[in-house]
């Protein structure tokens, strides 16, 4: 019986290369997203993968839908926690609704995503956890203090996650991505996507497979002793 993957996010851009290429690897996968239908739809009748819609920001709907997502595919046994959002803003100009709706996807979201199947995983003793962070959690951004900070958090979580969950045979890790050719980056003015690789020691953006590859290894049982760590994932953009 193949394992159950929930992909949050995993509808679109780099969530769906991850939801792809684990459902390739042998997983059942549940893919999540917050509210675009008919990509969703169109999503499903391409791939064969289930989506269920919740805002990860709201720990009960969080709890519903991953009860449904449970009840109709089986324990989940393997989370990525890739659904995140942006309202930049230079830091003097950024208001308090973009502050506090990154912090409740981006943060607080991931807390919502893994807090419901933790005890599963841990009265099973196994589970593997992924979320994707950012480089820009790593090193900053300009008129990004609250994706930022997000993502930084994001990495807190895994490195303690990993620390309460190893005893358990759960790993958590985190994934960086730099700038990836997903469509959000493709629709740019091409003046500001060449400055972007001008910046990028690879010369080019990353493709959300390359992403995706590195999910499929760190929930793979090849991975079980890689727990707490960091794949940064940015062509030499930033070195940790």
């Amino acid at each position: 019986m193949s394992r159950i993957a929930l992909v949050t996010g995993g509808s679109r851009g780099i969530g769906a290369a991850i939801s792809k290429t684990l459902q390739d690897k042998g997983y059942t996968v549940a893919a999540t997203y917050a509210g675009n239908d008919d990509a969703a739809v169109k999503f499903t009748e391409e791939t064969g993968i289930k989506t269920f819609k919740w805002n990860v920001a709201d720990y009960e709907a969080s709890k519903a839908g991953i009860e449904k997502v449970e009840a109709e595919l089986g324990p989940i046994e393997v989370v990525v926690a890739n659904a995140g959002i942006t309202r930049d803003a230079p830091f003097h100009k950024m208001t308090p609704d973009q502050w506090n709706e990154v912090i409740a996807t981006n943060l607080t979201g991931v807390f919502n995503t893994i807090h419901p199947v933790w005890p599963g995983m841990r009265e099973r003793k196994f589970g593997r956890i992924v979320v994707i962070s950012s480089i820009n959690g790593q090193k900053g951004q300009f008129a990004q203090v609250n994706y930022a900070a997000t993502k930084a958090g994001d990495l807190g979580i895994v490195k303690s996650l990993a620390q309460e969950g190893a005893r358990a045979g759960i790993t958590a890790n985190a994934v960086c991505p730099g700038y990836i050719a997903t469509d959000m980056v493709m629709a740019v003015p091409e003046k500001v996507r060449e400055s972007i690789i001008a910046q990028i020691p690879a010369g080019r953006l990353g493709e959300p497979e390359e992403i995706a590859r590195a999910v499929a290894f760190l929930v793979s049982d090849d991975a079980g002793f890689i727990n707490g760590s960091t794949i940064s994932a940015n062509g030499a953009q930033f070195v940790v």
